[in-house]
């Protein structure tokens, strides 16, 4: 291949790096630094473009939201034991960040996909409710059993819902943002509670997939963005760890012993005592 050939194959729009020259999606490096914060920045190198202030803020709250829920959450618990077992700080991260999928992790993005499903009913004429109502019935009928984006395994009502949704509402109110998937979230949310003595509101996942769609990024990036807010938790538990003198820190503590399931060998037969029995 000839250079030229070389050249275009890692061609990239993202950054440009030259000798004593770098720049990131067209402006140079030294005009971010100390001029730009890091969800700003976010944006910037994944869209190409700068958000606006306010833009920026919500983005930030999203991603300040997500960054930890402690050990109960695997991807922080595989943290924790991986920096006891001499890997580093890089491989305990990345041990964890490689839990987060499609039950872990990706209900951001999935929750992203729900709302675009209930706007899309809508579109077809039906009001939002109704359509909330149908777009349920169907992932119901996939086999969905638990809606991404609604109720909480541990919170009866998750504290990071009413502070991201107050925000949003704010940003519609100004013009940030349309509100179009904040209409479509909570109706989902009145549809999925009818009848329900329990509530099942909406959780983390379900408030920032609000956030993320409403300030325009496609579904699969609300997955990235969460691993990029996640991946702060996972590194200041794994760097606490290395501080407690642990090794090979397993799941559960030394002194439990994890049920058996399987079956036990036959135990063989006890001798037979011809002298207790009286006989010679």
């Amino acid at each position: 291949m000839t250079d030229i050939e070389v050249a275009d194959w890692w061609g990239t729009a993202v950054s440009r790096i030259e000798p004593d020259h770098i720049e990131l999606r067209g402006i140079p490096v030294a005009d971010l630094i100390g001029e730009i914060g890091f969800g700003a920045m976010i944006w910037l190198m994944v869209r190409g473009e700068r958000p606006t202030g306010r833009q920026a803020r919500l983005l930030e709250a999203a991603l300040v939201a997500g960054v930890d829920h402690g050990p109960h959450a695997p991807s922080i618990a595989i943290a924790r034991m991986a920096a006891t077992c001499g890997v580093g700080l890089n491989n305990a991260m990345a041990s964890a960040v490689n839990t987060l999928g499609d039950s872990h992790g990706g209900a951001g993005q999935q929750c992203v996909e729900l709302l675009d499903d209930v706007l899309d009913a809508a579109a077809g004429s039906a009001a939002i409710d109704e359509a909330a109502t149908e777009v349920i019935a169907a992932w119901r009928a996939r086999g969905v059993r638990y809606l991404p984006g609604f109720g909480h395994r541990f919170h009866t009502r998750d504290p990071r819902r009413d502070p991201l949704l107050s925000l949003v509402e704010q940003a519609v109110d100004d013009g940030t943002v349309p509100g179009d998937h904040l209409r479509a979230a909570l109706a989902v949310e009145t549809a999925l509670n009818k009848g329900r003595s329990r509530p099942v509101p909406m959780n983390i996942d379900g408030a920032t997939a609000v956030i993320h769609a409403e300030l325009g990024f496609p579904a699969p990036l609300a997955r990235g963005l969460f691993v990029l807010s996640r991946s702060v938790g996972i590194l200041a538990h794994a760097w606490e760890e290395t501080g407690q003198g642990r090794r090979n820190k397993g799941p559960v503590p030394p002194a439990v012993r994890p049920t058996y399931l399987g079956e036990h060998p036959a135990q063989p037969a006890a001798p037979h005592d011809t002298e207790a029995e009286g006989i010679r």
